[in-house]
């Protein structure tokens, strides 16, 4: 069994977590924040048996997509500000798979 983490912009969490849901996977979502952009994220927890972590994560990966945004440089966290935007990518999805020593359903 292993445990699927995965960071996804917050304006792609409920496609993700819909087509996953559809396909048969529990998922839960907490929404996190980023530290570079301080941009809204989610990060969805899913269990599953080890053979289906590559199915979970093409879904993921087929409704998270990258794309460009313009941000000021105050957003980005320095002390400096400009008044000149800053192209930056966002989206698509940081994902982590553990093992699981232990599941139960109480």
């Amino acid at each position: 069994m292993k445990m699927v983490f995965a960071i996804v912009n917050k304006d792609d969490s409920s496609v993700v977590s819909e087509a996953l849901t559809q396909d048969g996977f529990s998922v839960t979502k907490i929404a996190t924040k980023g530290g570079f952009l301080s941009a809204g994220n989610t990060t969805l927890i899913i269990g599953t048996e080890d053979e289906k972590v590559d199915k979970v994560i093409k879904i993921i990966e087929e409704h998270s997509k990258s794309r460009k945004e313009l941000v000021s440089i105050g957003s980005i966290g320095t002390a400096t500000y400009s008044p000149f935007p800053v192209e930056v990518t966002v989206g698509g999805a940081t994902v982590f798979v553990l093992p699981v020593d232990r599941f139960e359903k109480v």
